[in-house]
C-alpha cells in the first residue's frame, strides 16, 4: 500500500518493531498526529482468545475518566416516564415505533448510540438488520438495554465506550483525541485495559493480552509491551 508523506515521515520516528512503556508509545503517537484536523487515538488489543467460542468472547463497556473528546448523539427507544427520564438527562432523540419506522424507511442514522428500556427490545428488535453492523443494537453487557435510561444517557454523553472482540479477536477502541495530551490518554487507556483484562475469559489459555498498539486517525501504529497487561 502506498502511504503519504507525512506518514512515511512519522514511521522514521520510531522503530516499528520496539515495544515501548506506555507513556513513551503515547508521547510517540501524538508526534505522529500531523493532520490539520484533532485526530483520534485508538487503541487496538490482540487477545489470546478465540471469538468462535462463546466461553471465550470479551464484551462490555466502560466510561472513560476523560470522555472521547466526541459529541455523542443519543437516540432512545423508551415510552412514558422513561422516555421523559431519557430527555432530561440529554437524549436528542427519544420515541418507539415513530422512531423505528423513521430508520427503516427513511434510511435516518443521524445518531450514535442507541439506548433501549428492555420493554421496548420487541420493536428494536425489528431494526437488528440495520443496527447489528454498524454496532449500534442495544445490549445490555453494554448497558444499553437497561430500565434505568437516563443514566445510560448520562454515561453515554460522558465518554462510555464499547468494547468488544471482532473476528480476528481484536478490539478497536478511541481513547480520545490528539490535544488531549499524555496524561489524559493514559488514564483513558488504563481504564479501558482494566476493564478489558478484568473480562478475561475463564476458557482463555495461555498469554491474555498479544499485542497492544496506538495510533492516531493518520498514524502508524505505536507498540506497547503487553506484559504491562499480562494476567
Amino acid at each position: 500500500m502506498k502511504r503519504g508523506k507525512k506518514y512515511a515521515d512519522s514511521q522514521k520516528l520510531y522503530e516499528k518493531i520496539t515495544l515501548h512503556d506506555i507513556n513513551e508509545a503515547l508521547d510517540l503517537c501524538l508526534k505522529t498526529a500531523k493532520a490539520k484536523f484533532d485526530e483520534t487515538v485508538e487503541l487496538h488489543v490482540r487477545l489470546g482468545v478465540d471469538s468462535r467460542h462463546a466461553d471465550q468472547q470479551v464484551r462490555g463497556a466502560v466510561v472513560l475518566p476523560n470522555g472521547t473528546g466526541k459529541s455523542v448523539r443519543v437516540l432512545v427507544f423508551a415510552r412514558d416516564d422513561a422516555a421523559a427520564a431519557a430527555k432530561e438527562a440529554g437524549a436528542e432523540y427519544v420515541g418507539a415505533e415513530d422512531m423505528m419506522q423513521k430508520i427503516q424507511t427513511e434510511g435516518w442514522m443521524d445518531f450514535d448510540v442507541v439506548i433501549a428500556s428492555p420493554d421496548m427490545m420487541g420493536v428494536v428488535g425489528r431494526l437488528g438488520k440495520i443496527l447489528g453492523p454498524r454496532g449500534l443494537m442495544p445490549n445490555p453487557k453494554a448497558g444499553t438495554v437497561t430500565p434505568d435510561v437516563a443514566k445510560a444517557v448520562t454515561e453515554a454523553k460522558a465518554g462510555k465506550i464499547e468494547y468488544r472482540l471482532d473476528k480476528t479477536n481484536i478490539i478497536h477502541c478511541p481513547i480520545g483525541k490528539a490535544s488531549f495530551g499524555t496524561e489524559k490518554l493514559q488514564e483513558n487507556l488504563d481504564t479501558l485495559m482494566d476493564a478489558i483484562v478484568k473480562a478475561k475469559p475463564s476458557a482463555a489459555k495461555g498469554q491474555y493480552v498479544r499485542s497492544c498498539v496506538v495510533a492516531t486517525t493518520m498514524g502508524p501504529g505505536v507498540k506497547i509491551n503487553p506484559a504491562r497487561f499480562a494476567v
